[in-house]
């Protein structure tokens, strides 16, 4: 609020001359002065009431660090071809949702099955083998203590059983392989989340480790953003932390989860990384977030209402009432808290400086003016 008190009096009020009047009266008066030369400047005391002005009150601000970032889904996986084959089918598609371990696809398995027989077949015979072979040895071993066989013979028995049964853990092992081989023709979705792409069609020939689908959990989002290293002392993890989204209009409450332990090359920045929770799934992962930490100060500082402060020729000043006299009082300025309407006088100011509630257009400098009953802080 801004109100005029604009210059001299006029002749006609000279006859007041020594009255006490107050703001409200003294801005009309001197609105319509028209001959300054007649005026007695001491003729007149400008009084203000209570409520207009106010001595600086030392409080804590809340400041604010702020930075901005796309929201980013951590648990993303791209299901890819395990086995080079023709993809028969895919039974998602984008959006589709999908729970870890469901089978969402199969590639064509037919050469693996194939070779799934020859390998079973090759099992049973190395089996077949080792159990010759075992009997055979149990044989000798009695043969051998009867002296009806020599003790090489006997030898020779035991290599054959352990050449067997060589034969039968090498069938096993590429049995075994196998199964794994025809396994992995099966698609299968490693984390629970939505199909955000498909990268292939039913019909197409995948090569090994060719990717199918990418599959994002948006349960859990985070928002990545860069913060100046003067300020990034102030944070830490834990810290809470308001998201503003684009497209909501309820900021989402987070925290921080990690601040990086070196600058970012090229920027002279931090990266810090903000949890921000989305058990209903509402927010989208690339979705442009603002994040906003509110930090309150561990010592008062000194401050005056927003309305007060004036800025004329580039410099902020007050009016101040010194010694019975309007003094205009140039100031420094620091942070603002628009919620509690007031701002941080960094120079310029005492704790018992009288300052006039408001900026007051066309005020006299060494006008005389009072104060009517206390100053509230």
């Amino acid at each position: 609020m801004r109100r005029a008190f604009c210059g001299e009096l006029t002749v006609g009020m000279l006859v007041i001359a020594g009255a006490v009047l107050t703001g409200t009266a003294a801005a009309l008066m001197y609105a319509h002065t028209q001959d300054p030369v007649e005026l007695n400047p001491d003729s007149v005391v400008l009084k203000f009431s209570s409520s207009e002005v106010v001595s600086p009150m030392r409080r804590k601000l809340v400041d604010e660090i702020e930075f901005s970032g796309a929201l980013v889904a951590p648990a993303t996986a791209i299901v890819g071809s395990r086995a080079a084959g023709t993809l028969l089918s895919l039974q998602v598609t984008e959006g589709s949702r999908v729970n870890a371990g469901q089978v969402i696809g199969q590639i064509d398995d037919a050469a693996i099955s194939s070779r799934m027989t020859e390998r079973r077949t090759a099992v049973e015979s190395a089996r077949a083998q080792l159990t010759q072979a075992r009997r055979q040895l149990e044989a000798d071993i009695g043969l051998a203590a009867q002296r009806f066989i020599s003790n090489k013979a006997l030898e020779s028995s035991r290599l054959a059983l352990a050449s067997a049964r060589a034969q039968m853990e090498s069938a096993q092992t590429q049995l075994t392989t196998g199964l794994l081989d025809l396994r992995d023709t099966k698609l299968v979705a490693p984390i629970r989340g939505l199909v955000s792409k498909r990268h292939v069609l039913v019909g197409e020939k995948l090569k090994l480790e060719q990717p199918v689908v990418t599959i994002i959990d948006l349960s859990h989002l985070v928002l990545a953003g860069l913060v100046g290293t003067h300020q990034v002392r102030r944070l830490a993890p834990g810290m809470p932390v308001n998201v503003h989204i684009e497209g909501t209009a309820v900021p989402v409450a987070g925290r921080i989860e990690s601040v990086a332990p070196a600058v970012e090359a090229g920027t002279r920045s931090i990266s810090v990384i903000v949890k921000v929770p989305n058990p209903e799934e509402t927010l989208r992962a690339g979705q442009y977030g603002l994040a906003r930490v509110a930090l309150t100060d561990t010592a008062e500082c000194l401050t005056l209402p927003l309305e007060a402060v004036a800025r004329s020729s580039g410099m902020d000043h007050v009016w101040v009432i010194e010694n019975g006299r309007l003094m205009r009082r140039a100031v420094t300025i620091g942070r603002r808290d628009a919620e509690r309407g007031c701002v941080e006088a960094l120079v310029g100011l005492t704790d018992t400086t009288i300052v006039l509630a408001a900026s007051f257009d066309s005020l006299r400098e060494g006008a005389r003016a009072v104060v009517a009953g206390p100053t509230k802080p």
